[in-house]
């Protein structure tokens, strides 16, 4: 049997007094697409950090390919594409300019990178404004470039934290078949959001953390057999004990009964 891509053994984060992660252990199979979800403050974006190198004062071993996150981190990063929720692009700098940069940092041959950077462009509409400023772009065109960025080096692990932000339907149906592509292809996807219906579709299996611990692993008709024939929305609902959040929306329509 192959040894896991990603394993978290024992891993503990404190930021202070305060303790995030709490004895997360995780072994995640190659070409396995990860559903990481979780309510706001669960640890979810710390568990990301840690993987990406971002984080390096955690207790715990993570091993990702089987180097040793804190003795290697400059090898693990060059497997791992990330796609954060919210970064800060160089407006000033076109497309071309921006993915040739990151092609430069992830020392890919000057002619691949041009090449994949303009079947990329083309690939999300973006070929005419391939030379164009990014500080006259939508939401949506900064994520596509910033899409691309993640998976210029054509990593082995993917990270995609909220990725669908700001894009248009038609993007995001190549978003989420680009997902199953890649899969398909041996790509292990660590896929973080909040639209549940997504991330039930394209789940291979569903990590749910709560305050810190891992409380449901399972694909999602696994999660249903445990947990009832539900939408992944009413599970997450149940197991992290916001089954009152109707309730709530009641109390906020009363707030406007005079």
């Amino acid at each position: 049997m192959a040894n896991p891509i990603i394993s978290i053994k024992q891993v503990y984060k404190n930021y202070g007094y305060k303790e995030v992660l709490k004895n997360i252990n995780l072994d995640i199979d190659a070409g396995q697409v990860i559903g990481y979800i979780g309510p706001n403050g669960a640890g979810k974006s710390t568990t990301v950090k840690i993987l990406c190198g971002l984080i390096s004062d955690y207790d715990g071993t993570v091993l990702v390919n089987g180097i040793n996150l804190k003795e290697n981190p400059i090898a693990v990063k060059k497997m791992i594409g990330y796609v954060p929720e919210l970064a800060e692009l160089y407006d000033v700098l076109t497309p071309l300019e921006f993915l040739g940069l990151m092609a430069n940092l992830y020392e890919i041959d000057e002619a691949i990178a041009t090449e994949r950077i303009h079947k990329m462009m083309q690939a999300f509409g973006l070929s005419d404004n391939i030379n164009q400023r990014m500080d006259t772009f939508s939401k949506g065109m900064k994520q596509k470039v910033l899409i691309s960025s993640g998976l210029l080096h054509n990593p082995e692990i993917i990270i995609l934290d909220e990725p669908l932000s700001g894009l248009d339907a038609n993007s995001v149906i190549i978003v989420k078949e680009l997902i199953n592509r890649l899969a398909k292809e041996g790509k292990t996807i660590f896929y973080c959001s909040h639209m549940m219906d997504v991330v039930e579709k394209v789940s291979d299996r569903i990590i749910l953390i709560n305050n810190g611990e891992v409380i449901a692993d399972g694909s999602f008709h696994e999660l249903q057999s445990q947990q009832g024939n539900k939408s992944l929305e009413k599970i997450f609902a149940q197991l992290t004990a916001q089954e009152a959040l109707s309730d709530t929306a009641d109390q906020l329509i009363k707030a406007f009964d005079n």
